[in-house]
């Protein structure tokens, strides 16, 4: 996991990123580490905690584990801040300056006076630690002031306040522009945090009071949710509670400033419960996700060129007077974000206003707040369509958006299913019943992605729209199985775990074996997010073993290695880290010649194919099998400036080109003919 942070930061430190393209790695770092601590680190404290002393495949404690990522997440925490000085200095020069408030101008200081005045001081509350008053409670990933004052008596005494999120992180520090008829981004931005405007004018908080320092503070809580779904009445209530009693979770980090004193540390370790291993002090911002405020600042020449996505020449036929007659002709293959997301949106809303269509079945994952695809779903409903969702609530940190549209699609009479006991609902998937003539016909859209209007633009993700009547039947006898009573052990073309999912694949992954076996070659090329299932791997390295070609195309966490002799000398691992998140899994089986391509939910590891419910679909259109392979696959495999290309230690060198550079995702770009806006 913090190998692929590493290739994260890689991408801020890149100088031939756009400068706010650099600055939004460095948030997504900060943003994935506090994940990281807030689930991963939290497992491991759990178990040292429970005393568990069982080693994993790196044979290594939980405590152990501990000591090393402590060693690592403070050597990525110096890399980065190190990287953030040469960018702000990078920033300065290209008219975008983030001062210390120091560094203000007497015109600069009355702006942030002014700020604080109107708009943050009536904001902002401060709280008291005091024999009267206990101490305050600090909530998950907050940023926070420890304030010491005192009083004319000459009593110190410590306070807290909080540094509102809900506010301008960066305080602008630059008049208001006038409105012009044709409008043009400031070529000059001035910006000052907003901590450090809080701490400058805290007498206003403290009137009558003298105050002696101030000193920043971020903390990271346990926000893993312990459902006991077995013993659970209502699981949207025992959900709704644990989200709640996540902001009360153990501290698992405390991140100050490095020049914090040894008194106010104190309190703050004392009171919060703070371990020595859990203390990070930190030279520089504290909290490096808040970097996306500065991202979203109005200077389009910092960042990468704006891109229309494109619309499939399927579904451009002037004369189709709705999407299903081209569905019936063909399989539709859309690859986001280079293809647009909308056909997918259009699908459910011309499926809510269709008077032909009866029905409408979907399960949904993380689909966001002002969901278009939900606002389909409602007008479906009051079109008299009869709708069932599926709707996942133990999707981690979205339980309260999803806990949100579950009550608001039942206020509105959707049949809404929360999930299956003991499995997270993983899989994409829409279907729409609809009456043509004298018969019932189903369409059916499967995705390796969620139903995100948003996150539709920056992840990578396959989806098929098809009207192939045995993958219409397995998607209903799937959806049977999600909100009934269902024994089914088998499906006619979908991979569906936890059911049967494992054992088809591993059969296949055996087929290739035996191809090699047999004279007619092998190739295997699977692209996943994730590669820890130990079967799995054990099989991988059984097709490497046996001569067949293994190309792994893993985002992240990979426990497998490449290159070792008599082993995996076969396999090749490569992660791409780009422009767009790499979410799309795809599975390739050359399969004698005859070619193979399944997509869908699943990464390999445990949790997916043991714990989710998950779907791979096959392509079956012979074009969209080449399509996939040679201009989706290939070109993955052909990048030689975003890809990285893991060693026998399991580290990652860049790839070096032979030739002209190539980048996969400009290339995907590329083809499906992006415009300037």
């Amino acid at each position: 996991m913090l190998a692929f942070q590493h290739r994260v930061l890689e991408e801020a430190q890149d100088p031939t990123n756009p400068l706010l393209e650099r600055v939004k790695f460095l948030a997504i770092l900060g943003s994935n580490l506090d994940e990281f601590f807030m689930v991963r680190v939290a497992g491991l404290l759990a178990q040292v905690d429970a005393g568990t002393t069982e080693t994993g495949p790196d044979r290594m404690s939980p405590s152990a584990q501990l000591v090393a990522i402590r060693r690592d997440v403070k050597k990525l925490f110096a890399e980065a801040h190190r990287c953030w000085r040469d960018l702000s200095d990078a920033l300065r020069e290209a008219g975008v300056q983030v001062l210390d408030y120091g560094e203000l101008s007497d015109k600069q200081r009355r702006a942030a006076e002014a700020f604080f005045r109107n708009t943050a001081f009536p904001v902002l509350t401060p709280l008291a630690f005091d024999p009267g008053r206990p101490f305050p409670h600090i909530s998950n990933r907050s940023l926070n002031l420890a304030v010491l004052i005192r009083d004319k008596q000459g009593q110190e005494r410590f306070a807290r306040i909080k540094v509102p999120s809900t506010l301008p992180q960066l305080v602008p520090l630059d008049p208001p522009r006038k409105q012009r008829a044709k409008r043009r981004p400031p070529k000059e931005l001035n910006f000052v945090w907003l901590e450090q405007v809080i701490a400058a004018n805290l007498e206003s908080l403290f009137p009558g009071m003298h105050v002696v320092e101030a000193h920043p503070f971020h903390v990271t809580r346990d926000a893993e949710l312990a459902i006991k779904e077995l013993e659970a009445e209502d699981l949207l209530e025992s959900i709704e509670a644990g989200v709640r009693q996540r902001r009360f979770g153990d501290v698992v980090r405390l991140k100050v400033t490095a020049n914090m004193p040894e008194g106010m540390l104190e309190i703050l370790t004392s009171n919060l419960e703070v371990q020595p291993g859990e203390l990070y002090k930190i030279h520089g911002p504290l909290s490096l996700s808040r970097f996306m405020d500065l991202y979203g600042i109005d200077r389009a020449d910092l960042k990468e060129a704006p891109f229309i996505p494109a619309t499939p020449a399927a579904l451009q036929n002037p004369d189709d007077e709705d999407m299903f007659a081209a569905i019936r002709r063909q399989d539709i293959l859309l690859h986001h974000p280079f293809d647009s997301f909308q056909p997918v949106v259009d699908f459910l809303r011309k499926a809510a206003l269709d008077p032909n269509v009866l029905a409408i079945k979907m399960t949904l994952y993380r689909v966001g707040r002002n969901s278009p695809i939900v606002a389909a779903l409602l007008e479906a409903m009051e079109e008299g369509k009869q709708v069932a969702v599926l709707l996942e609530l133990k999707a981690r940190f979205d339980e309260e958006s999803n806990i949100e549209w579950a009550r608001a699609l039942e206020r509105e009479g959707v049949h809404v299913v929360y999930g299956l006991l003991g499995l997270k609902i993983h899989c994409k998937a829409a279907m729409v019943v609809r009456r043509e003539a004298d018969t019932i016909r189903r369409y059916v859209h499967l995705s390796t992605g969620n139903y995100n209007a948003v996150t539709a633009h920056t992840y990578t993700d396959i989806g098929l729209f098809t009207a192939d009547e045995e993958i219409a039947s397995d998607t209903t006898d799937l959806f049977n199985y999600l909100t009934g009573y269902s024994a089914k052990e088998s499906f006619r073309k979908l991979l569906v775990a936890p059911v049967t999912l494992r054992e088809q694949l591993e059969a296949m992954v055996e087929r290739e074996i035996q191809h090699k076996a047999q004279g007619r070659g092998g190739h295997l090329i699977f692209k996943m997010n994730a590669l820890e299932d130990p079967a799995m791997i054990r099989m991988l390295y059984g097709a490497s073993q046996a001569g067949v070609k293994v190309d792994l195309l893993v985002r992240g966490i990979c426990c497998l290695r490449p290159g070792i002799a008599g082993v995996s000398e076969n396999i090749q691992v490569i992660s791409i880290v780009g422009r767009f998140l790499e979410h799309s899994r795809l599975f390739y089986f050359r399969n004698g010649g005859d070619d193979e391509i399944y997509a869908g939910s699943a990464d390999l590891m445990p949790r997916n194919i043991n714990r989710r419910v998950e779907a791979l679909f096959p392509l079956s259109d012979p074009a969209l099998v080449e399509h996939v392979k040679t201009c989706v696959l290939g070109t993955y495999l052909a990048d030689t400036v975003k890809a990285r290309r893991m060693q026998t230690d399991g580290s990652y060198v860049r790839v070096k080109p032979s030739g002209d550079p190539l980048n996969a995702q400009a290339v995907l770009l590329e083809r499906t003919r992006p415009r300037k806006k």
